[in-house]
C-alpha cells in the first residue's frame, strides 16, 4: 500500500526543521548562487528586477524526480516558497499532471508544521443545496481542473511573513504505447523564475532500451496525441534537447537531468512558463507471448507483437458539419481527412457520413474499396462539406451503424477484417434525440457488438461524457482536442493509432487456479505500435511455472501462442531491475540539492519496490471506472463504484471517486501559524532487543504492555485538533495467546474449554489473509499481508512466509484505519498521522488509540473494548532467510460480536472438546499423542505440539491441526484470501458454518 514514504523518512517535527534549516539564506543570496555557469560577474539586472518586483511568494526550489520502471512512472514534486514580506501572503502551488495519472500524496509544510492530506470517498451528491456546508472546517480539497490531456493540481495557502512553505506532491501513471513509442511529459510551468530548478527522469526496463529522444521544450496546447501524429521526422535535422539536458544511457537504464539556472530560465521565458519536458523511448520486444514480470505475489504481462501482416479494415468516417464547425475547425478536419485518405491501404473499405441537422452519405448503402478513382471522388466530397445547421448525433450514429452493419452482413466481407466507426463532433446534440441515455441505448441497439466506435471531441462545448460512454460501450476509445490545438495533427495522430490493426479477438489465458483478480484479458483489436497490459495476483507462487496462452485472429487465420513462464526466474529478474531503479532514484543528489530533494529519491525508491502490485491496483481502478460507465443497471454501477473506491482508498489514489483533503494552516493575528498538537517521544530506555518484549516481564505470568517502565517521566499526548491535552498513562494490557506470529503459526486459546489449539497457514507471498471479520457488527476488520523468504539451510520447506503488513479497519462511529509495518504505523482517523516504529509514543484519534514501544510492539485500542497487540520483529543484520515481520495478538475481544469471523475471530466465542481417536489410529506408535478435537459439528484430528510465542519468551502446549487447519476452520483456507488490504467483505459462507 502506498503510504507517505516521504514522511516515513522524516517525522513531522524533523521535516519542519529540515525546511527551516535548508533555506536559512535569504532571498538575495539565492540570486547570487546562479552566476556560476553563464553570468560573468552577477545576475543580469533585468532578471533581478523581475524577481524583486514580485509580490507573491518566491519559489526558491522546484525539484521533480521521476522513476519509470517497466512503463510505470512515479513522480515526486517538491516546491519550496519564501514569503520575503513582513505580512502574510497567499502562496499558490500549481502543477500540471497527465490526465491519466493519479495523485497519490500531497503534503504541505508551513511555518514548521506538517499538513498531510488524506484520500476520502466522495460524498454522494445531495439534491438540496450545493453541499458547500459539508466541507470540513479549515479543510480544503486539492483542486484538479480538467483540461485537454492534463489536469492542474492547485492549492493556495497563507504563508506567514518572513516564512517559508514546502509543497510535496506525488503522482503515478502507467505509460501507454502509441505509434511504437512511450512518451513521458513533465510540465515545467512554475509561472515565475525559480532560484533552483531541477528535473530528473530515470528509466529502468526489463528489456533493452532501443530508442530514446528528448524533445525541445513543448509549449502551447499540443498534446502527445497531436505530436504523435508526426512521429516520423519530416526533416533530417534531429531536434535538440533543452539546454543543460544531460543524458546517461546504458542497456536497460537511462537517466535524464535538466537543471537550468535562473539566467538560463530567463533566456527561455521570463514568465516561468517553460513548457513540457518530453521524453520518448521504446524497448526491445521478443516474439511470442510478450514480457511477464513477477514481484511479491503479483504479475504484469506486456504484450506487443510485431512483424505481423496488417488486417484489412472497414471504416466509416462520421464528420460533424454543424454551423459551429465553421472556420478553423472544418478546415483542419478537411486537411486531416485528405491525409488519411492517402494512408488507406488496398484491401480496406470505407465511406463518409456528414451530419448537421441533416445526414449526408457519400456512397449510399455500401462501403467502397480503396482505388484511385474512389479516393479522388472522396476528396471531392470532403472538399464540398459546408458547415450549417444543428447537431443530430443520434441520427448520424444510426445511419452510419446501419451502413456498416448491412455491409458486414454481405457475403464478400473478409471474416477477419476489423470494422470501426470514427465519429467526430464539436458540440452537444441539439437536433433529434438529445437525451444522452436514449442516444447511448440507440447506439448499442444499432451496433449490436459487431464493430467498434471511436469518438473525437473538438473544443470546449462537447459532451465528453457522452462520447466517452459511446466509445467504451462499443469497444472503442475517445480523444479530446482542445479548442486551440492543431486539430488536423491530432485527428491524423489518432487515426494513425487505430489505422493499422494487426490482430482481432485477442484472448489471453493463464493456468487455471494459479491466478486471480486478473485485469481485462479479452480485447477486440490490437493496433500496430500499441501495447496490451494485463496484471493479476498469483495464487500459488511456489509453482515452478505459469502457463500462458494467447489466441487471436490475424487476416484470414487464427493464431495461438503459448509458453510456460518460469516464475522464480522472473521474480529474480524483476527484483534485479527494481534494485537498479531504487539505487538510481536515491543516492546521487548534487548540490544544491536539499534534504527534501534527497527524500524524494528515497520515496521513489521505496514505492518502486511494489511497482507490480501498484500496476495491478492502477489498472484495476481504471477498469472499474470504465465498467461503471458501461453499467446498465444501478446495482451493477454501484458494485463497480464500490470496488474502485475501495482500491482508490487502499492505494491512496485521487480518482474520480475520491477527494484529497488537507487541513489548511491557520495564520494567527501575530502572523504565526496556529500551534498543532505534538507527539512527545518516550525518553525512557527502549527494550534491549528489537525482537523482544520489555524484559522486566515474568515469563510465567501473562504479558503486560504499556510502553512504560517504572519511573518513566515521559507523558503521553492525545492528538486533538487545535490543542494538546495531557492524559494519564493507561493501565497495562494483558495479551492472550490467541495470535498469528512467525511463519505464520496460529494459536487459539479456548479459556472455557481450558484448551489451546494451533495450526499453520502455508500461504503464498502477496496473499492477504482475513484474521478478524466483524464489519457488520462492531465495524472491525483485520487483514494481514504475507511476505516470502527462503527457508533456512536444512529446512524441509521451500520458503517461509511472514506478515509484512497488518491493517485494522473500523467503520464505527466513522471509517478509520491503522496500517502497521515493521517500519511505521499509519493512523487515519480524526487526523492522519505517520508514526515511526523506532520511537515510543502514544496517540489518540477519535475512537482509536495507538501506543508504540520503540522497535518492540504496537498496541491498538478501539473504543476501549477491543485491543490488538502487534509485535514488531526487526533484524539488525538479517540472514538471507530472515525478513522483518509482524506478529498479531488479540488482547481484548469484549467489543467484538458473537458473529465475528476470520481465521482467528471465528473461535473467540467457541467451546471445543477433546476425545480419544479411533483405536486404529491411537495404536500407531508415531502418533501416541493424537486426539480428536470436537469443534462445532466437526471432528478434527490433532496432535500435541509446543509453540514459542511472545517473541520466543514463552512456550505454549497446544493441539495442532494439520493441512492448513482443514476441518478446524470454516470453509477452506482460500476463503480467507482478500483482494486488497482494505477489503471488508463479509464471510461468504455464512457465520460459523461447516
Amino acid at each position: 500500500m502506498l503510504v507517505w514514504t516521504l514522511l516515513m523518512c522524516f517525522s513531522p517535527s524533523i521535516l519542519g526543521q529540515v525546511v527551516e534549516s535548508q533555506f536559512e539564506d535569504d532571498f538575495y543570496s539565492d540570486l547570487s548562487d546562479f552566476d556560476l555557469d553563464i553570468a560573468p560577474r552577477r545576475v543580469p539586472r533585468q532578471v533581478k528586477t523581475i524577481l524583486t518586483k514580485e509580490s507573491k511568494p518566491h519559489i526558491q526550489e522546484l525539484s521533480i524526480k521521476t522513476t519509470i520502471i517497466s512503463r510505470y512512472a512515479f513522480t515526486a514534486v517538491s516546491c519550496a516558497m519564501l514569503n520575503r514580506h513582513s505580512a502574510a501572503a497567499q502562496g499558490v502551488f500549481q502543477f500540471q499532471i497527465p490526465a491519466a495519472a493519479y495523485v497519490s500524496n500531497f503534503t504541505m509544510i508551513v511555518g514548521g508544521r506538517v499538513f498531510q492530506s488524506e484520500v476520502r470517498p466522495k460524498e454522494k451528491k445531495v439534491k438540496q443545496g450545493k453541499g458547500e456546508n459539508s466541507k470540513p472546517k479549515n479543510k480544503e480539497s486539492g483542486d484538479t481542473s480538467s483540461e485537454s490531456e492534463v489536469e492542474v493540481f492547485r492549492m493556495a495557502v497563507s504563508i506567514p511573513g518572513r516564512n517559508r512553505a514546502v509543497f510535496l506532491l506525488t503522482y503515478e501513471e502507467l505509460l501507454q504505447r502509441r505509434l511504437g513509442r512511450y512518451e513521458h511529459v513533465t510540465s515545467l510551468r512554475p509561472l515565475q523564475l525559480v532560484s533552483r530548478l531541477s528535473l530528473e527522469v530515470t528509466v529502468v526496463d526489463h528489456s533493452p532500451i532501443t530508442h530514446l529522444e528528448v524533445l525541445p521544450l513543448r509549449n502551447g496546447k499540443s498534446t502527445s496525441a497531436s505530436s504523435a501524429g508526426s512521429n516520423a521526422p519530416k526533416t533530417l535535422v534531429k531536434p535538440e534537447p533543452p539546454i543543460t539536458t544531460a543524458i546517461k544511457q546504458e542497456k536497460n537504464f537511462c537517466k535524464i537531468t535538466f537543471s537550468p539556472n535562473i539566467v538560463q530560465q530567463a533566456k527561455i521565458t521570463t514568465n516561468g512558463n517553460l513548457g513540457d519536458f518530453v521524453i520518448r523511448y521504446d524497448v526491445e520486444r521478443e516474439m511470442g507471448i510478450g514480457d511477464i514480470q513477477v514481484l511479491n505475489g503479483h504479475f504484469v504481462h506486456y504484450f506487443a507483437p510485431k512483424d505481423l501482416p496488417v488486417v484489412p479494415k472497414n471504416v466509416v468516417f462520421v464528420i460533424d458539419t454543424s454551423a459551429s464547425m465553421l472556420g478553423t475547425k472544418i478546415r483542419q478536419t478537411k486537411d486531416a481527412l485528405f491525409t488519411i485518405l492517402r494512408d488507406l491501404r488496398p484491401g480496406d473499405n470505407f465511406n463518409f457520413v456528414s451530419f448537421s441537422n441533416r445526414i449526408k452519405v457519400w456512397q449510399p448503402n455500401r462501403l467502397v474499396p480503396v482505388t484511385p478513382l474512389n479516393i479522388r471522388d472522396a476528396k471531392k466530397f470532403i472538399y464540398t462539406l459546408t458547415p450549417t445547421g444543428g447537431t443530430n448525433i443520434d441520427d448520424a450514429i444510426q445511419t452510419s451503424s446501419t451502413l456498416l452493419r448491412d455491409y458486414l452482413s454481405s457475403a464478400d466481407v473478409s471474416q477477419n477484417s476489423v470494422s470501426l466507426i470514427i465519429f467526430l463532433t464539436d458540440g452537444r446534440p441539439t437536433v433529434g434525440e438529445i437525451q444522452s441515455p436514449a442516444i447511448l441505448g440507440n447506439t448499442r441497439s444499432a451496433v449490436q457488438e459487431k464493430f467498434c466506435i471511436f469518438t473525437i471531441g473538438i473544443g470546449n462545448d462537447v459532451d465528453y461524457r457522452l462520447l466517452e460512454r459511446m466509445a467504451l460501450e462499443n469497444c472503442g476509445m475517445m480523444r479530446r482536442i482542445h479548442e486551440e490545438a492543431d486539430a488536423s495533427a491530432m485527428l491524423k495522430g489518432f487515426y494513425d493509432e487505430i489505422g493499422t490493426p494487426l490482430l482481432s479477438d485477442i484472448r489471453i489465458n493463464y493456468t487455471e487456479d494459479s491466478v486471480q483478480y486478473v485485469t481485462q484479458h479479452l480485447f477486440t483489436n490490437y493496433f500496430n505500435g500499441s501495447e496490451i497490459i494485463i496484471a493479476g495476483k498469483l495464487t500459488n507462487q511456489s509453482a515452478e511455472s505459469l502457463h500462458v496462452q494467447v489466441t487471436a485472429s490475424n487476416n484470414d487465420k487464427s493464431i495461438i501462442l503459448e509458453t510456460d513462464v518460469p516464475l522464480r526466474q522472473r521474480q529474480m529478474e524483476t527484483e534485479k531491475h527494481v534494485k537498479t531503479a531504487t539505487a538510481a532514484a536515491g543516492p546521487e543528489v548534487k548540490p544544491p540539492g536539499s534534504a527534501v530533494t534527497q527524500a524524494l529519491g528515497v520515496t521513489l525508491g521505496l514505492i518502486a519496490e511494489d511497482f507490480v502490485e501498484r500496476v495491478w491496483g492502477f489498472l484495476s481502478i481504471k477498469e472499474g471506472l470504465r465498467s461503471r460507465l458501461r453499467s446498465q443497471t444501478s446495482r451493477e454501477r454501484e458494485s463497480h463504484i464500490q470496488q474502485a473506491t475501495n482500491l482508490s482508498l487502499a492505494y491512496h489514489f485521487l480518482t474520480p471517486l475520491t477527494n484529497l483533503v488537507v487541513e489548511k494552516p491557520e495564520v494567527l493575528a501575530d502572523g504565526t501559524i496556529a500551534p498543532a498538537p505534538t507527539l512527545a517521544p518516550d525518553t525512557s530506555k527502549a527494550s534491549s532487543s528489537a525482537n523482544e518484549l520489555p524484559n522486566d516481564m515474568d515469563e510465567d505470568t501473562p504479558q503486560h504492555l504499556d510502553g512504560k517502565k517504572p519511573g518513566s517521566q515521559s507523558s503521553t499526548l492525545s492528538k486533538i485538533t487545535g490543542k494538546v491535552v495531557r492524559r494519564p498513562v493507561k493501565k497495562s494490557i494483558t495479551i492472550s495467546k490467541t495470535s498469528a506470529d512467525g511463519d505464520p503459526h496460529f494459536v487459539v486459546e479456548f479459556p472455557l474449554s481450558k484448551l489451546t489449539v494451533c495450526f499453520n497457514i502455508n500461504g503464498e507471498p502477496g496473499h492477504i489473509l482475513r484474521l478478524v471479520s466483524d464489519h457488520k457488527y462492531s465495524g472491525v476488520t483485520v487483514n494481514g499481508k504475507l511476505i516470502g523468504a527462503p527457508a533456512p539451510p536444512g529446512s524441509h520447506k521451500q520458503q517461509r512466509t511472514y506478515f509484512s503488513t497488518i491493517t485494522i479497519v473500523t467503520d464505527q462511529p466513522k471509517r478509520a484505519y491503522i496500517e502497521v509495518t515493521p517500519k511505521k504505523v499509519i493512523l487515519d482517523g480524526h487526523d492522519r498521522m505517520v508514526l515511526p516504529c523506532d520511537s515510543t509514543v502514544a496517540v489518540e484519534s477519535g475512537a482509536l488509540s495507538v501506543a508504540i514501544v520503540a522497535k518492540s510492539n504496537v498496541t491498538v485500542t478501539i473504543g476501549g473494548t477491543i485491543s490488538f497487540v502487534i509485535l514488531v520483529h526487526q533484524y539488525k543484520n538479517p540472514a538471507p532467510y530472515q525478513r522483518d515481520h509482524l506478529g498479531f495478538y488479540i488482547s481484548n475481544s469484549k467489543g467484538l460480536s458473537h458473529n465475528c469471523h476470520g481465521l482467528l475471530g471465528q473461535f473467540l466465542y467457541e467451546e471445543v472438546g477433546l476425545a480419544e481417536p479411533p483405536a486404529n489410529i491411537s495404536a500407531q506408535a508415531d502418533i501416541k499423542a493424537a486426539r480428536v478435537l470436537k469443534v462445532k459439528d466437526r471432528s478434527v484430528p490433532v496432535i500435541q505440539k509446543t509453540r514459542r510465542i511472545y517473541s520466543g519468551t514463552q512456550s505454549v502446549d497446544c493441539w495442532f491441526a494439520k493441512n492448513n487447519a482443514a476441518k478446524l476452520i470454516d470453509g477452506q483456507y482460500e476463503d480467507y484470501l482478500m483482494s486488497h488490504m482494505f477489503d471488508t467483505g463479509d464471510w461468504p459462507h455464512g457465520t460459523n458454518s461447516a
